[in-house]
């Protein structure tokens, strides 16, 4: 074993003789080196190095990692349906249709993170399978002490079966003779994952128009459709800054042309149409290339040698076949106005009626195979997409439906074809241990209450989208299908709508909030959405709350399921005030509240500064730049906001600005933590006003519709 301190708390394990193409040798972002040269650990590496052992096998390569009794391990990328990973067996493997607890997922990252304070990165492109110390080799010469009494369940009888000795983390990878692995530690849980995150190359920075409120168009609409529903969004004051358009855009999809069909005339002019009115442009999109697509004959000789959708997979880790696909969608596309992508289907599907995707026996001309680039596809994807904004100056923000490791910096959110609440829920508190972002993006609902939960829900994520690409109008007229796309509106669709848009209205004023967030994302690796327990490691109860995430630094959500009236809340140590009402809750302790449809239990942390801005139907609305703070108790904990232009990638370079709100008892205080200058007038933030809150004042939401 080779090791390499390559920062203060990361060291490089090299055993054995790794592949050549993995989630570091293809990496889209390079790390992070300033944050990560300043930041110096203060204790030791919490696991023992010297014990992490490796060895090869007939099958491959065998990683042990050791794992002490009183561990919880999280992470190993999108996992819908369990949040604690200890005791289970997962295997690592892309898959759209994650139909149980086995590791299947839209983003299988083979990193854990320890409630000891360290995380583990395993530098794969493989289906790896990791036993969570649920594998005990063979002990001789001990004494059995067993319990003797016969099982009544099955429960009993496999609780039994697992009793004994801890056993460590092992890691099996088939078909290789080696492999890198990364170990981070830091003084915390969450650290250790900041450190993941800053090697990835530091969290994204969305635009601000990405934290608005999207909207995805029926998959058939023609431009004057687009055009007339985007006028009616308006006309209805729902706030929404983007707008996505379908399959249908295209000449060809499923496999794809890319290029734009007799729907859409003239693309420029939608594009213009829709920023008049404060829009941004998206286009759903895969890489699958259809032969009519002037790409095709390019990339016959750059693609795998099996199909999908009847289209060429073009390799993209190959640097030509990244150029013919940026070339192409900027002078067709971006060049118009399209601000960004939604990328489907670059997973894969084995639990469906039709396997659709290729097969893991593909070659493809890099010397991968169909295993690796069904592992690598959707951050190469993203990275291919990604990079053609940066060289123009722009920031860009999209979604795709797989992702991996190493991805932090990527500036897309994963979506699912699946839709349990549920499991939307679980797999938004677990996105933040493995560097993702996802959405619990609405598409039907069985009802209104069912429509109005989700979108609070998705009001508190990455990206607030609404799906309506099967129905003609937007849901809260009509969640029924078939009702919706007859123009057949439900009775009570004014006030399911009233609700609805108080509830973007609040997302619109949360924005300041967010990005904060999300520029501390990218410079500390802290993520802005995560699981209680990774601020409170030494929590017990914390550690299984899997219905109940942190925002920012301030904000514990904890949505509502349809068919609840009402929930149990976990509050952590600390005080904590009901982000409505500003009522005061002491912490360590579990409380019960009730929730009516309009809304879910919110809580603050004591002493934050809350910066909320006007409900604007955009971003781009200049009143969204005026804030009013929001004093929860003594409001003793400062608030610091980010000021930049808000879309293009000159903060990399320093123009902006970082606002400090602070509160004295009894006024608040705003002052520049850098020069003015560095951001433009237009761009920077104006209070309005601070309010003490408490019960009896003004809540957060505003005006909410009954």
């Amino acid at each position: 074993m080779n090791e390499t301190l390559l920062w203060s708390g990361i060291v490089q394990l090299r055993l054995g003789l790794p592949e050549e193409q993995t989630p570091v040798t293809l990496r889209a972002s390079p790390p992070a080196n300033e944050a990560l040269d300043a930041w110096r650990v203060t204790k030791p590496c919490p696991v023992s190095l010297d014990a992490i052992t490796g060895r090869a096998t007939a099958r491959g390569y065998e990683v042990t990692i050791p794992l002490a009794d009183d561990e919880q391990l999280y992470g190993f990328g999108l996992q819908m349906h369990s949040l604690t990973q200890r005791g289970k067996k997962k295997t690592l493997r892309v898959n759209s249709d994650p139909v149980a607890d086995t590791g299947d997922s839209h983003a299988p990252v083979p990193f854990y993170v320890s409630t000891h304070g360290y995380a583990v990165f395993v530098d794969t492109a493989r289906y790896a399978v990791f036993y969570n110390g649920s594998a005990r080799r063979v002990q001789r010469g001990i004494t059995d002490t067993s319990d003797t009494t016969v099982a009544r369940s099955a429960d009993d009888l496999y609780r039994r079966a697992d009793a004994g000795e801890s056993a460590p983390v092992t890691v099996e990878i088939r078909g290789v003779t080696g492999v890198d692995v990364y170990i981070f530690w830091g003084d915390s849980l969450q650290e250790a994952v900041q450190r993941y995150n800053l090697f990835s190359g530091g969290g994204c920075l969305p635009p601000t128009w990405g934290l608005g409120v999207w909207y995805r168009v029926r998959s058939d609409f023609t431009q004057a459709q687009v055009e007339a529903f985007a006028t009616t969004l308006r006309n209805d004051r729902i706030p929404c800054d983007v707008l996505g358009l379908e399959p249908g855009w295209q000449s060809h999809a499923y496999p794809c042309s890319f290029v734009w069909g007799s729907r859409f005339p003239d693309p420029k002019s939608l594009a213009q149409t829709l920023a008049a009115l404060g829009y941004r442009l998206n286009l759903w999109t895969h890489i699958f290339t259809h032969p009519n697509s002037p790409l095709y004959d390019t990339f016959l000789p750059l693609s795998g040698d099996y199909s999908a959708f009847g289209g060429l997979v073009p390799d993209l880790s190959l640097p030509e076949a990244r150029q013919q696909l940026a070339a192409q969608h900027e002078a067709a596309h971006i060049a118009v106005g399209v601000a960004g992508y939604k990328l489907d289907e670059c997973d894969n599907s084995d639990f469906t009626a039709q396997s659709w995707s290729f097969p893991e026996m593909t070659r493809f001309p890099s010397g991968m195979d169909g295993e690796q680039m069904h592992q690598l596809l959707g951050v190469l994807y993203q990275s291919t997409v990604q990079d053609i904004f940066r060289r123009r100056n722009e920031r860009t923000y999209g979604m795709a439906r797989s992702s991996g490791g190493l991805s932090a910096a990527s500036a897309f959110v994963l979506y699912s074809d699946l839709y349990d609440h549920r499991a939307f829920i679980r797999a938004l508190v677990n996105s933040g241990f493995s560097g993702l972002l996802w959405t619990p993006e609405v598409r039907d609902a069985t009802g209104a209450e069912d429509l109005i939960r989700r979108v609070q829900t998705v009001v508190f994520s990455p990206q607030a989208l609404v799906n309506g690409w099967y129905i003609q109008h937007p849901p809260w007229k009509q969640w029924d299908t078939d009702s919706n796309n007859l123009g057949q509106f439900a009775p009570d669709s004014a006030s399911v709508e009233a609700v609805c848009r108080s509830w973007f209205e609040l997302r619109m004023r949360l924005i300041p909030y967010l990005y904060a967030a999300f520029a501390r994302y990218f410079e500390t690796g802290a993520p802005p959405f995560r699981a209680i327990v990774m601020d409170y490691p030494d929590d017990a109860i914390a550690h299984g709350v899997d219905d109940a995430y942190l925002v920012g630094e301030a904000l514990l959500v904890a949505p509502v399921i349809a068919g609840e009236t009402g929930r149990d809340v976990y509050l952590p140590e600390g005080d904590w005030h009901d982000f409505w009402t500003g009522k005061p809750f002491a912490g360590g302790r579990t409380v019960y509240c009730a929730a009516p449809w309009e809304t879910i239990p919110v809580f603050v942390r004591s002493g934050t500064l809350l910066p909320l801005a006007n409900a604007t139907l955009h971003t781009g609305d200049p009143d969204a730049r005026e804030l009013a703070v929001y004093v929860y108790g003594a409001g003793n904990r400062p608030a610091t906001l980010w000021e930049d232009d808000g879309h293009t990638e000159n903060y990399r370079r320093g123009e902006r600005c970082r606002m400090q709100l602070t509160w004295d008892g009894a006024a608040g205080h705003m002052s520049r933590l850098d020069p003015d200058a560095l951001v433009a007038p237009q761009n920077r933030y104006r209070i309005r006003e601070w309010i003490t809150a408490g019960v009896g004042a003004a809540s957060p939401m505003g005006e909410i519709a009954s």
